[in-house]
């Protein structure tokens, strides 16, 4: 069937923000006594997963996460000016959105405070995304397929015509969960040879353009 609703991650995919989240996440975590061996091996790991469930992962207790997610989002923030957009997002995402008949949406593990602030009030493209699942409409996160699945109720879409773009082995489980192709974002994974499984791996944003109407490249 036709491709024609094109699901997409955030971070890794649409803008790089590994330079903004990940040290701040580190030096939060020092900052309450955690320490790593292997600070880098620790962000790349989390780069992409949802801020709770990335602390629960690396066993913070539960009664601290509130308060260090916090501190974490605020540290991060202070370095927004290191966020770029990935080459050829705009054009490619436009190019998608003109297609007659084509749907754009965004599943991402980003609050819907955080989405709106740092995302759709930030980048012009941003426009072209019709429905928005945020970490805060799902109880379950990635992996899990509820996001995603939320995503496809808001755009009346039968699975077969859809396709979830990300760069992390999480999101490829996802789409896999709900019963949906994987476009792997390699062009921003910050390690490719994870999501090499994908239906369709893309080396740059415009290569989604080439998914023909029986979804192939």
């Amino acid at each position: 069937m036709t491709v024609n609703n094109y699901i997409f991650d955030i971070d890794g995919t649409l803008i790089d923000t590994f330079a903004m989240y990940m040290p701040a996440l580190i030096e939060t975590l020092k900052a309450h006594g955690y320490h790593f061996p292997d600070p880098l091996k620790v962000e790349r790991g989390l780069y992409g997963i949802a801020a709770v469930d990335a602390l629960k992962k690396l066993g913070v207790p539960a009664g601290e996460i509130d308060s260090i997610n916090e501190e974490w989002i605020h540290r991060s923030y202070q370095h927004f000016d290191q966020v770029r957009v990935l080459p050829g997002i705009p054009a490619t995402i436009s190019q998608l959105a003109a297609k007659q008949g084509t749907q754009l949406a965004i599943v991402t593990s980003k609050t819907r405070a955080e989405y709106q602030q740092y995302f759709q009030n930030q980048y012009p493209f941003a426009e072209n995304f019709t429905v928005v699942v945020t970490a805060d409409d799902t109880t379950a996160h990635k992996p899990s397929p509820a996001p995603i699945l939320k995503a496809l109720d808001r755009l009346g879409a039968d699975p077969t015509t859809a396709v979830y773009v990300g760069d992390m082995p999480t999101d490829l489980a996802a789409a896999h969960a709900a019963s949906i192709r994987f476009a792997g974002a390699e062009y921003g994974a910050s390690d490719p040879s994870k999501i090499t499984a994908a239906d369709f791996r893309l080396a740059q944003p415009s290569d989604l353009l080439a998914i023909n109407q029986e979804g192939a490249v």
